[in-house]
């Protein structure tokens, strides 16, 4: 468990025991987190901000059930959004009565994933976009096109040195934005590049 996660799971057990320090500091970490999930699922603003309502209160209800070894904390707020979204679509008719077929239990686990992967996905397409040109060249040369920092060189004309450069400010400054927005530590289980 890396060392955000600890910390976030420490103001778990504390918001549970009724701290409200604890409970603004989790509110602030994951609620944009619960939005992006509960929007995605319900398609409008107002119902997705109920649900994140909704979830909050379950977790101060339920936060001492919470077990790091069965997922992370994003993984077990993933699980609550969807089923407190899937109630509300329920409740106002907007999902047929047969969404269990749709959606079985059994791929809860598969459901999460997906949701994550994908918000992770569009989390590393935003931060590679917000890169100067050369470093996002370097960083889609090397990570998507498959190339080698010589084979990039040649192809650019540049010192081998220079696409070096590029891709590790690239990774640095991607780091810091999706450390800045709480993506890096839970897809990288909090490893430092080198």
């Amino acid at each position: 468990m890396d060392l955000q996660h600890e910390e976030m799971a420490l103001r778990l057990r504390e918001m549970c025991e009724g701290s409200v320090p604890a409970f603004d500091l989790f509110y602030e970490t994951y609620s944009p987190f619960v939005m992006q999930v509960a929007y995605r699922l319900v398609q409008d603003r107002m119902e997705a901000e109920d649900v994140c309502h909704e979830v909050f209160l379950e977790v101060l209800r339920r936060g001492k059930d919470y077990d790091a070894s069965r997922g992370s904390i994003k993984s077990w707020l993933a699980v609550m959004t969807r089923s407190r979204s899937l109630d509300r679509m329920r409740r106002s008719k907007k999902v047929q009565v047969g969404i269990e077929q749709e959606w079985p239990e059994s791929a809860i686990g598969s459901v999460e994933e997906k949701v994550i992967a994908s918000f992770e996905q569009e989390a590393v397409r935003r931060a590679a976009c917000k890169l100067p040109e050369s470093q996002k060249k370097a960083i889609i040369g090397a990570y998507f096109g498959y190339q080698s920092q010589r084979e990039m060189a040649e192809n650019w004309q540049v010192p081998i040195g220079t696409v070096k450069s590029w891709v590790r400010y690239g990774l640095s400054n991607m780091r810091k934005q999706l450390e800045r927005h709480g993506w890096l530590n839970d897809m990288e289980g909090g490893k430092k590049d080198e």
